[in-house]
């Protein structure tokens, strides 16, 4: 007689690395309150050795949309879940997403759209590890923003020991200039060390310009988005990562790596790293910018090199000028 399948918890993420990195603490919470459900993640397929380090579902289901949306349909088959929980969003679209799979049960933000979704209010002030433990704290979940941290990389560095700049990020408002980039980069370099710079698939101009005026060899550029398990270890085998508010930030905290993050237009109260001597958030504070938009946000353009290099040599055993 073959045995019956377990049921099913549903979690929503269909969103990038820095979110599916920041949703870890809710995602672990989940695995341990439901430790005899199947844990189905619904986030981009790229995403899949990412959740595997986490340990934090069974099974990724492929879901993503453009420009952050919500995704048209899952493909779910079989019973409904057991249990959805909307780590996507707070409104109707990943709502009826959601309930149109019938589960017992859904875990979610209240909003006036969906009257019938009964669940804790959303502040849009709250840190994002924060806001999801919240949400699972409000069903009767335990969970811990600071269970965040990844197992070490099983693979060797590419560039063990070296300063890893990371110039672009998911939208231009949060990207500082390249030109600064390049004068830290000549700065760590005079003093001895060894940076390299990387960038998504679709950044290879960006990559080609910053190795261009900073002068580095090929062996230190990285373009064209490393896969995962390279990416990973280069970051957590990295003497310090520079880079604005986007995935690889959030990858050097889940790796305990020294980090210097550069915020605007959002600040890190809502984005940034804990508290901890190994990470600095440089941030000019300011009304709140769009985190889409198409030119660098006034807040990230107040940061200079001179803050980065600063910040830099404060980092417990990272590299200075």
């Amino acid at each position: 007689m073959t045995p019956a399948a377990p049921p099913r918890v549903l979690v929503l993420r269909a969103l990038g690395l820095g979110d599916l990195l920041a949703g870890v603490p809710a995602l672990r919470a989940l695995r341990r309150g439901f430790p005899d459900h199947e844990i189905v993640l619904a986030a981009p397929a790229a995403l899949a050795p990412v959740a595997a380090a986490a340990g934090a579902a069974d099974r990724l289901l492929p879901a993503s949309a453009p420009g952050r949306a919500v995704p048209a349909r899952l493909d779910w088959s079989g019973p409904p879940p057991d249990v959805a929980v909307d780590l996507h969003g707070n409104g109707p679209p990943s709502h009826r997403l959601l309930t149109r799979l019938r589960p017992r049960r859904l875990f979610a933000f209240a909003h006036p759209g969906t009257p019938e979704v009964d669940g804790p209010p959303w502040y849009a002030q709250e840190h994002e590890r924060d806001r999801w433990c919240r949400l699972l704290r409000a069903y009767g979940v335990d969970a811990d923003p600071a269970d965040l941290l990844l197992p070490r990389p099983p693979g060797p560095s590419p560039a063990p020991g070296a300063v890893v700049l990371h110039p672009g990020a998911g939208a231009p408002s949060r990207r500082w200039p390249v030109e600064r980039y390049a004068a830290v980069a000549d700065a760590l370099r005079a003093g001895g060390h060894r940076v390299v710079v990387t960038g998504g698939p679709d950044e290879d101009d960006l990559v080609a310009r910053l190795a261009e005026l900073a002068g580095l060899p090929g062996p230190d550029v990285f373009g064209g988005g490393l896969p995962y398990d390279r990416l990973s270890a280069l970051v957590a085998g990295a003497r310090a990562v520079v880079s604005g508010d986007t995935g690889i930030a959030h990858l050097a905290v889940a790796h305990a790596a020294p980090s210097v993050t550069l915020f605007g237009p959002v600040p890190p109260s809502r984005w940034g790293p804990p508290a901890d001597p190994r990470h600095r958030a440089l941030w000019h504070p300011g009304p709140d910018g769009d985190p889409h938009g198409r030119r660098p946000d006034p807040a990230l353009l107040r940061i200079t090199p001179d803050d980065v290099l600063d910040a830099l040599a404060g980092l417990p055993g990272a590299p200075g000028p």
